[in-house]
Parts: structure tokens; C-alpha cells; sequence
């Protein structure tokens, strides 16, 4: 094995331009994967037959500039929803990465990417909403609380989903909550190594 071959690919994130709502290939492409990533990742929350998107909803946040994507090797590796949600703070969602490239630091890389793309705009914090269970304990949720809390974020209040997301509320197979979660960004923080598989997907955003 030549050193070449031993340095790690490199992990390229990008905000797509408006006019990517156009590429119907792109765009049919990641409702599939993020449709796909949260089916496995949020087994047990919603009725069957439920998704998490459409290619229209996804066409919609690219032309509002709000979603970026990964690539590794030149291949899609992920992608990340990110917007305003006040004054002084945004907030990521749909954050999923492609299976063929897990563990390799693609969710890491797009949550980073999410954070300096809002310190750069000045806002003063970042939030992200996690779906979980009243009743019972998800194993995919309680791994992104411990992922999260790693990387700096702190909760902030619980919400309704009903409230917030009424479109998928009746979606639902178990009552659930939002967990709001925020990040200050005054200072730039470290985003520790997370475990090798990559954290799985969470739902509303």
C-alpha cells in the first residue's frame, strides 16, 4: 500500500445553488435517500406507508437554499437541511448520510458545516429538533442524545409535534415530542469523534 493510498478521502460539503431544484436526478435522489434513512433509523414512530419527504418538498428547500450535500470520492454521501428559525439562530435537520458511507465522518462533517455556515452569518446559536417516544426509549434517539451531547449541544425545551410539524403529526404510530436541543456559537467549538457508525437520522425539520 503506497501513502496515498493510506490518506483519509476527503469529505467536500456544499450548499446547493437555487437552480439545483432543476436537476430532477439530484433531486429524486435525495428524497430517496433521506426516505430511506429514516424509514431504518425511526422504525416503530410512524404508520406504515409514512415518509419523511417528497421531491417536491426537497426541490422546494433547494430553491430556498437551505439544504447542502456531501460528497466522498465524488459520490453523494450525505446532505443536511439548514434555516432560519429566529433572529439569532438557525437550525439543521434531515441530516443523513448514505449507507456505503458510514463511519466515515460524513455526519460529522455536514453538522460542522451547518454550524460555521451560521457563525459566519453571525447568529448567535444553533438548534436542531429530536423526534422521541413519550413511552418508551428509542434506541436510535437516546444514541443522537449522547452524539449531540458530545459535540456541545444542550437542551432547551420540549415541544408539540402537533404544533410544530401538523402536516406529520397524524403520521405518527406512538405519541412522541420534540426535543429542542441548541448550540452557542460564539466561540468555535470541537466537534468530538463520534462513534465509528454514523448517528442515525432525525425526523422533523
Amino acid at each position: 500500500m503506497t501513502t496515498n493510498d493510506r490518506q483519509p478521502a476527503t469529505i467536500a460539503v456544499r450548499l446547493l445553488e437555487a437552480a439545483a431544484d432543476h436537476d430532477g436526478r439530484l433531486v429524486d435522489h435525495l428524497a430517496g435517500l433521506v426516505n430511506d434513512v429514516y424509514a431504518a433509523a425511526e422504525n416503530g414512530l410512524w404508520r406504515e406507508g409514512a415518509t419523511r419527504t417528497t421531491a417536491s418538498e426537497l426541490a422546494e428547500l433547494i430553491r430556498a437554499e437551505q439544504i447542502a450535500v456531501a460528497t466522498l470520492h465524488g459520490r453523494l454521501a450525505g446532505s443536511v437541511r439548514v434555516h432560519d428559525v429566529a433572529d439569532d439562530a438557525s437550525e439543521f435537520g434531515m441530516l443523513v448520510t448514505a449507507p456505503d458511507h458510514r463511519g466515515a465522518g460524513v455526519g460529522r462533517a455536514l453538522v460542522a458545516f451547518a454550524e460555521q455556515h451560521s457563525r459566519e452569518r453571525g447568529l448567535r446559536a444553533i438548534r436542531l429538533e429530536l423526534l422521541v417516544p413519550r413511552a418508551w426509549r428509542h434506541p436510535s434517539k437516546e444514541f443522537l442524545k449522547a452524539w449531540y451531547g458530545r459535540i456541545g449541544y444542550r437542551p432547551l425545551r420540549t415541544a408539540s409535534v402537533d404544533d410544530a410539524h401538523p402536516r406529520l403529526a397524524p403520521l405518527l404510530a406512538t405519541p412522541c415530542d420534540l426535543a429542542v436541543y441548541e448550540k452557542p456559537l460564539q466561540t468555535r467549538g470541537t466537534l468530538d469523534e463520534p462513534p465509528r457508525d454514523h448517528p442515525p437520522a432525525e425526523r422533523p425539520n
